[in-house]
């Protein structure tokens, strides 16, 4: 498996601290909450930019390394076929278990949903104070020609900059496999150039994640100092439905990795756990992938090709997070103003909510920018969006871990499904170091 070697295989014996620090930051910061506002506001000061610095000293290593990740793991296949059969293999399971989700959450969340009390004041005062948040989401969802169009990027330092995953990814592909084309000699020459940028990267990311139970806790706190003024009456409810169906949609997803990756439940558990325990703290998937990458490389054995082509593809565009996200907050929202949805309303929100969730722009609210055209079908105030935004720190946090679950499943699956393409793949790669 590409970049084994590198010393970060023992950066999941910290995930246990980690998880205790994001426990301790939620507890220190619900105490805070009951503190004078002073007080409140100087901790939080200090706790949002250190946690900050940290999540940023991750996410700088992210797009070199899906690069690294695709180049090395593509180009050493040296047969675009395999590539080919993979990228198939994947999207038909990323379809799939999206679909399944979505059929799930619209059978269960309407009936949890309907047993949130619903004071008429309250509700009247959500929806005044939402519409100022939901007027700066408006009018910026991207179209479908605008999403297809921009999946072929113009610049791709831009693109880089920008965080714009896919694009990139489309990018580092076509050239991936340009590099496949090559004679054996300059194709082994980038080939080993990317090994080296990626073990150099896990080696800086090995040195950040070092500090993981630091920077879990400053997220952690502001986070819980917050929940006094948001974990309050239809909204605490909204906050625990999802959490419940984020818990429900893990409880499907791990074992499919068990059944159809044909791998242990310990082993799974334990590929997943470093970046489960990132993604919950930092709420970011990108920042996620540096410890997906070294619990994959440690626990699941996977051809390279398989490893180096689908765990970027996936961060890219796999989010069943955010499939979650658009069901459950489009039916939140219909509930809380009273809009009646049929059998076709829910199902175009379930077909909605598979397909935007390959195009969520990678942004703060990105989820609720690609939310607006669902509440317009289905006649839901747009105005609505600010309430979810307010309240979507923790929401955010379970549907991240959902994402990267996701993506170790996606590995688990897909990888030995490509078991035939192992050999042929490890012949092409030259031995690391």
């Amino acid at each position: 498996m590409p970049f084994a070697r590198v010393p970060f295989a023992r950066v999941p014996s910290s995930t246990l601290l980690t998880f205790l620090a994001l426990v301790a930051g939620l507890a220190a910061g619900a105490l805070l909450a009951g503190a004078p506002a002073a007080v409140r506001d100087a901790v939080i000061a200090v706790a949002e930019p250190l946690g900050t610095v940290w999540t940023n000293a991750i996410r700088m290593t992210v797009v070199p390394l899906v690069m690294a990740l695709l180049v090395a793991g593509v180009a050493a296949a040296a047969d675009p076929r395999v590539v080919g059969r993979l990228g198939v293999r994947a999207v038909a399971l990323f379809v799939g278990v999206l679909s399944a989700t979505a059929a799930l959450l619209l059978a269960t969340a309407p009936p949890l949903l309907a047993r949130l009390p619903l004071d008429p004041a309250s509700v009247a005062s959500l929806r005044q104070a939402a519409a100022p948040a939901a007027g700066a989401l408006a009018g910026t969802a991207p179209t479908v020609r605008q999403w297809v169009v921009e999946l072929v990027p113009t610049n791709p330092v831009r693109a880089a900059a920008d965080g714009t995953m896919l694009p990139l990814v489309v990018f580092t592909l076509a050239f991936a496999l340009a590099v496949a084309r090559l004679a054996p000699a300059p194709r082994d020459a980038i080939v080993a150039l990317a090994r080296a940028t990626g073990e150099a990267l896990l080696v800086v990311v090995r040195w950040v994640l070092a500090l993981a139970p630091l920077g879990v806790l400053a997220l952690a706190l502001p986070l819980g100092a917050r929940l006094g003024a948001a974990a309050a009456g239809a909204l605490a409810g909204y906050v625990a439905v999802t959490l419940l169906l984020c818990a429900g949609v893990l409880a499907f997803l791990l074992p499919l990795g068990v059944l159809l990756g044909r791998v242990s439940p310990a082993r799974l558990a334990r590929a997943a756990a470093p970046a489960q325990v990132v993604a919950a703290g930092t709420r970011s998937s990108l920042a996620a992938l540096p410890a997906l990458v070294g619990g994959v490389a440690r626990h699941l054995d996977v051809p390279p090709a398989a490893s180096g082509f689908v765990v970027p593809l996936a961060m890219a565009t796999f989010r069943v997070g955010a499939t979650v996200g658009i069901v459950v907050g489009a039916l939140f929202l219909a509930r809380l103003y009273g809009v009646a949805l049929d059998g076709r309303a829910l199902a175009a929100i379930g077909l909605a909510s598979v397909l935007l969730s390959f195009g969520v722009p990678g942004v703060p609210g990105g989820l609720f920018v690609a939310m607006a055209p669902v509440l317009a079908a289905a006649g839901i105030p747009a105005e609505g969006l600010g309430i979810l935004l307010a309240v979507d720190m923790v929401p955010e946090a379970g549907r991240t871990l959902l994402n990267t679950t996701g993506h170790v499943v996606a590995v688990a699956v897909v990888g030995r499904r490509a078991g035939g393409a192992a050999p042929a793949a490890a012949a092409a790669t030259p031995p690391v170091g």
